[in-house]
């Protein structure tokens, strides 16, 4: 199919009419509580001055491209629902889609380096802090946004220019691996897909697990079992985010063929695309009491100081 330049109809869930006004407050619902957990703790991080540690850089930086990861793929999600247009122009997919590549790999790469930091904190603590200093942690960052800016650039370039037998995308965004399934066979996008799923996707998971097995031989080596609670205790939170996004990412891009792939594709792309980040900031905040001490902290003074100013307008 040629000169496929302009429109693109979107394969969104097949439900019927009346269900959609359920599925667009869901998705509402998920990304307004997405904000507002990510938003609140880059604020909290901010705002205390104890939080000013690499993990917590780390975890701002998660939180800004959870924003960006959510914001790419529902409101326009919702869009479709409410008003029945899934047809995207050939200029709105390929910005969807360089953007969720550019945040999808800068999470990738951002989670391997919230794995390094627990493994320097924990294996190496003498030289935590030459070893994970300001600028090295500002260079962390910079590496991990730019690899990511750049990866999405090829790729969504490649996408863009690549023969197509179809313009229907059989997504609920405009993913690049839905590309691989309408490009034609003779294109060879097919492999270069599966390689940029490997290399940065399964790359930085291989990382990520290597860092937490040297992590777990020094804590079941630690003698006091409160020493070993603590030492989890720092880790856990990062653990489960980590299986929750790379379980669903895996399972959609490194699964074997299925004769009907399309919903339980989309299921698993609802949960890392939208399910997950909505859920990183809750998990932290929920598991960490330093995060959780300072949010208290935060709505504990201003509670204060608004009884303050009431008690002094009737004085």
């Amino acid at each position: 199919m040629e000169n496929l330049t302009y429109d693109f109809f979107i394969l969104t869930f097949s439900t019927h009419e009346e269900n959609k006004p359920f599925l667009s407050f869901f998705f509402v619902l998920i990304y307004l509580t997405g904000v507002l957990a990510n938003s609140a703790t880059l604020i909290v991080v901010y705002r205390d001055g104890h939080l000013h540690t690499p993990m917590y850089l780390f975890l701002c930086n998660l939180s800004i491209v959870d924003l960006c990861y959510i914001t790419t793929t529902a409101p326009k999600l919702v869009h479709m629902f409410l008003t029945g247009n899934y047809t995207l122009s050939f200029t709105y997919c390929f910005i969807q889609m360089y953007f969720f590549l550019h945040v999808a790999t800068t999470e990738d790469l951002l989670l391997f380096i919230m794995a390094y930091d627990r493994y320097v904190a924990i294996c190496k603590p003498l030289r935590y802090h030459s070893m994970l200093s300001k600028k090295n942690c500002i260079l962390l960052m910079v590496v991990a946004w730019v690899t990511g800016c750049l990866n999405s650039s090829i790729a969504t370039l490649t996408s863009s220019n690549i023969p197509l037998y179809s313009n229907i995308v059989p997504q609920f965004f405009c993913e690049f691996k839905a590309f691989a399934k309408i490009s034609c066979p003779n294109a060879g996008f097919q492999i270069f897909a599966y390689m940029e799923a490997v290399i940065f996707g399964f790359g930085p998971f291989l990382c990520s697990i290597m860092s937490y097995v040297k992590v777990i031989i020094v804590i079941l080596h630690i003698k006091s079992s409160d020493g070993r609670r603590k030492a989890f205790s720092t880790c856990s939170s990062h653990l489960i985010v980590l299986s929750m996004f790379y379980g669903t990412w895996m399972s959609v891009y490194i699964m074997p063929p299925l004769r009907d792939p399309r919903v339980f594709e989309q299921t698993l792309s609802i949960l890392y695309a939208t399910i997950t980040p909505m859920l990183n900031p809750l998990i932290y905040t929920v598991r960490n009491k330093d995060v959780r001490r300072a949010l208290l902290k935060m709505v504990g003074f201003k509670a204060k100081g608004e009884q303050s100013q009431i008690l002094g307008v009737h004085n």
